[in-house]
């Protein structure tokens, strides 16, 4: 594949992935709406353009990591895709398995291909080289890129070839995330409520049977009360919450708790925290539960 990549979206996590495909080898070719983001990559020899479709060389490969489905979709226009022509748009964005199959066709139109390869990883784990990648997309576009993918993370997970399904995966994954906060919220204010400290709990509960990545990091962050700088930013995940409820709802896939992670998000929103991150939920647990944070 070629070594000079397009690449759209620098971000919190895009920054990072960027970074590391410079280091693997690759020049990029670089968009972001905040041009100012792309100053540290351009002393490293990439090359900014003004435009999405200037990341798109004829037959090349585009990556792209923006914050949602409308913004991908404008990313993604005709122009775009004919500036690309036969070429690879790997998409690493949560958005909906909609979005992304409608991508697929839209390429498809002018002979592109498409690849859905969101990732599982904080931006600290995209610094280290960390990810976990879904794909999903026809195998021989998934076996082009793999390159890309191996500069980028630790593992790569395949999910067949409808465009949409690894975004199935990644929101499934997201949904998993937040509830396994929320149940670390709930649980820790119960075990205050009874005397119990949250960090004895936590700690207790997170080198034990609870001793994974999702439970012992973000267990720290509400033992520590780490809700800032946020690294899964209140609105973000708010905006996947409502992905997977359309998502289940499409499927006729009842997800009651996905709707109480969606309150909970929009009273945070309500109360001025967009800033915060996902642990924040324990906030409003232990308000539910008449104690104060501290």
């Amino acid at each position: 594949m070629t070594e000079t990549l397009g690449f759209i979206g620098l971000g919190k996590l895009g920054l990072p992935i960027a970074e590391k495909l410079m280091e693997g080898g690759f020049s990029l070719r670089v968009f972001n709406r905040t041009a100012e983001k792309a100053t540290g990559l351009v002393a490293k020899g990439a090359v900014a353009v003004a435009s999405p479709v200037e990341t798109a060389m004829a037959g090349g490969v585009v990556v792209s990591i923006v914050s949602d489905d409308r913004a991908l979709l404008e990313v993604a226009g005709d122009d775009f895709c004919e500036a690309l022509g036969t070429g690879i748009h790997i998409s690493m964005s949560t958005v909906s398995p909609v979005t992304s199959r409608t991508l697929a066709e839209r390429h498809a139109r002018v002979g592109g291909r498409f690849v859905a390869a969101p990732v599982f990883g904080r931006p600290e784990a995209a610094a280290a080289k960390k990810l976990w990648i879904c794909t999903s997309g026809a195998a021989a576009s998934k076996a082009a890129v793999r390159p890309v993918f191996d500069a980028i993370g630790q593992g790569v997970f395949d999910f067949g070839e409808d465009a949409g399904a690894a975004n199935v995966v990644k929101l499934a994954g997201n949904f998993m995330l937040t509830a396994a906060i929320e149940a670390m919220a709930e649980a820790s204010a119960m075990a205050e409520k009874n005397g119990v400290a949250r960090a004895d709990l936590l700690n207790m509960l997170s080198s034990t049977i609870f001793n994974c990545p999702i439970y012992v990091n973000y267990g720290k962050g509400i033992v520590n009360s780490q809700f800032e700088p946020a690294g899964f930013a209140i609105p973000l995940i708010l905006k996947d919450m409502h992905l997977v409820q359309k998502t289940a709802s499409d499927a006729r896939a009842p997800m009651p708790m996905v709707n109480l992670l969606v309150d909970r998000y929009l009273s945070m929103m309500a109360n001025g925290l967009e800033r915060y991150d996902a642990v924040a939920l324990a906030l409003g647990a232990a308000e539910d539960a008449g104690l104060k944070w501290g």
